[in-house]
């Protein structure tokens, strides 16, 4: 299994491949709607864009987006270049993130191994991430960056011009901000949705802030500066999922649609089938969808938290099962847990040799650092999957 929190996860995602065959398209617009249909346009993503049987349940949220955004780019390299050479891709993607980031670039070839695939392993981390904080990094339900594929669309110019259009990050994100701004103006109906959405892509921003950009209407937008229809087609999408509601639409919102549509030169059908897509989605994966789902911050905490740390868990549960089994002290008091209420002393006990053991194994310093105590129930609630079948049978009596 590929662990995209190790080093080397890159090479083994290529290594996988090599036993897999993508379906090349041929057609700009098919190849953006298989990238579309596994949810990596709409920051939510459900899927990989292969013809492997990869199951994402496998990753927590922050290595979904880390395996999406390396597997679109391999399938943007090999749909423009018409090769699957690994090699020649992993050079030509650390290439392309140098020229457009030559001073975080700098600081990857400071403290990584000097092989191409673990430069990229460093640079896909940097390029997700949206939070800085630690804790909340790898535990809030929002820690990704959702604007991802505006990667890919500089990614594609690179590979075909050998360099990306100057400002083309800023320009593009100015482009963002105004569809998303424009449509939220004209919703005819308000949700606390809308302002969830605005943190959203405001968080994935790197080059611009929403309140440097003012456009007040239609007839202010210049979109001549995008000339691929993968970026028509983006742009589209993106106005559409800001103006969704309910699946429908009223007149004023669909007319937005239909004239952004036209100012990008884009038919009627493709809008269309672009606002189809989008309700055809949200109603499939709403209850799924992070800023659908705000309304009990506590509740979301503890939710992404628990499966957090059920996947560490997982992943560790041969070593933490032996660790724990070999303290006498601490399993002691894990039994007399499932029998009675241990006493305050004892329980700064199971706190302190837990986190002892959790020093021994690399991947669970989350529990280390400030506030990651917080998350020791959790911990202790899965511990019984993970110890000898007798201390379950304790812990039915």
């Amino acid at each position: 299994m590929i662990n995209p929190s190790a080093n080397g996860w890159i090479d083994k995602y290529f290594l996988e491949q090599s036993n897999t065959k993508s379906i090349l398209e041929t057609d700009i617009l098919g190849f953006y709607k298989n990238i579309r249909s596994t949810g990596f346009i709409y920051g939510h993503i459900v899927s990989l864009n292969n013809n492997s049987e990869v199951s994402i349940a496998q990753w927590n949220l922050e290595e979904v987006s880390k395996i999406a955004l390396i597997n679109t780019l391999f399938e943007t390299y090999f749909f423009t270049t018409k090769s699957n050479n690994q090699n020649d891709f992993i050079t030509k993607t650390v290439s392309f993130y140098q020229k457009i980031t030559p001073i975080g670039f700098g600081f990857f070839e400071k403290i990584l191994p000097t092989s191409d695939s673990h430069k990229l392993e460093g640079i896909i981390e940097e390029r997700v991430q949206t939070n800085k904080d630690i804790i909340s990094r790898n535990f809030s339900h929002i820690m990704t960056n959702a604007l991802l594929f505006v990667d890919i669309l500089a990614y594609r110019h690179y590979l075909i011009a050998g360099e990306v259009p100057d400002k083309y990050f800023k320009k593009t994100e100015e482009a963002i901000i105004s569809f998303v701004s424009l449509a939220l103006q004209i919703k005819t109906v308000k949700t606390s949705n809308d302002d969830l959405l605005i943190k959203l892509f405001e968080s994935s921003l790197r080059y611009t802030k929403f309140s440097q950009v003012n456009i007040q209407n239609l007839d202010g937008l210049s979109l001549d500066y995008f000339k691929d229809d993968l970026e028509k087609y983006y742009l589209l999408d993106l106005a559409g999922l800001t103006v969704w509601k309910d699946g429908k639409l009223d007149n004023e919102e669909s007319y937005f649609l239909f004239k952004i549509a036209e100012t990008l030169k884009l038919s009627d059908a493709i809008t269309q089938e672009s606002i189809d897509s989008i309700s055809q989605f949200i109603e499939k994966y709403k209850s799924e969808i992070q800023y659908f789902n705000y309304s009990n911050p506590v509740k979301h905490f503890y939710e992404h938290s628990t499966s957090s740390v059920e996947l560490l868990i997982k992943r560790n549960k041969k070593r933490l099962s032996k660790e724990i089994v070999e303290s006498k002290e601490l399993m002691q008091l894990l039994l007399q847990s499932t029998q009675r209420e241990l006493d305050t002393n004892e329980k700064k006990k199971v706190k302190k040799q837990l986190l002892d053991i959790c020093k021994s194994v690399p991947s669970l310093t989350i529990f280390l650092l400030p506030g990651g105590s917080l998350l020791l129930p959790l911990l202790i609630k899965f511990i019984p999957q993970i110890l000898p079948s007798a201390f379950n049978e304790n812990l039915e009596d």
